[in-house]
């Protein structure tokens, strides 16, 4: 098996890459590129060329979500603050309206009945990694100290019309994912 491929399939990709440059790889017209930023700078590099007529950002069909990651590291109840979140595709995708992001509270701090939290596209348009937050005022009813945060299955839902489509295909990209890939994002506890 070649180490690159024409496939979405993290078979497809090098088994050198972290993590981290997993989900900052992506596949383009001209082939798959590893996104980094250094500084107030976003430098993008191609890995590997794959010759085809139409470009392997169309041969690999509709974009998928390969990854959701936290951007917050920590959430102080008290202090209040935003809970941002990326979400990663294997190709660029571009996002019209307001598309949203679900975050499970598992309710673990005293009382019930707090969340989903929806976290609201913010930035990322044309790129291949998509950025949603919400804002939560300081002593905010809507979590408690102890209360872990988490992504499930489908996290990413469309609302009022709006759109997200691969950018060199123009398709739509698909917005359902498993919960393995909200389980790799970790959790996130709010405290006090």
């Amino acid at each position: 098996m070649a180490l690159w491929g024409v496939s979405d399939a993290d078979e497809a990709k090098p088994k050198w890459l972290s993590a981290t440059d997993k989900s900052n790889t992506f596949a383009s017209a001209a082939g798959w590129v590893l996104r980094r930023t250094v500084g107030a700078r976003t430098l993008e590099e191609l890995l590997v060329a794959v010759g085809s007529s139409t470009g392997l950002a169309t041969d690999i069909g509709q974009a998928d979500i390969s990854a959701i990651d936290w951007v917050s590291t920590a959430f102080d109840k008290s202090a209040g603050g935003t809970l941002s979140a990326t979400v990663s595709y294997n190709e660029a995708v571009t996002v019209s309206g307001s598309p949203t992001l679900s975050v499970t509270n598992g309710n673990e701090g005293s009382g019930s009945g707090r969340g989903p939290h929806v976290l609201v596209y913010a930035s990322g348009s044309t790129t291949n990694q998509l950025t949603f937050s919400l804002v939560i005022a300081a002593a905010n009813a809507a979590t408690n100290a102890d209360d872990i945060l988490s992504f499930g299955a489908n996290a990413v839902a469309h609302t009022g019309g709006s759109t997200i489509v691969d950018t060199v295909g123009g398709g739509n990209a698909t917005i359902t994912s498993s919960a393995g890939i909200g389980t790799l994002a970790g959790t996130l506890t709010v405290v006090a």
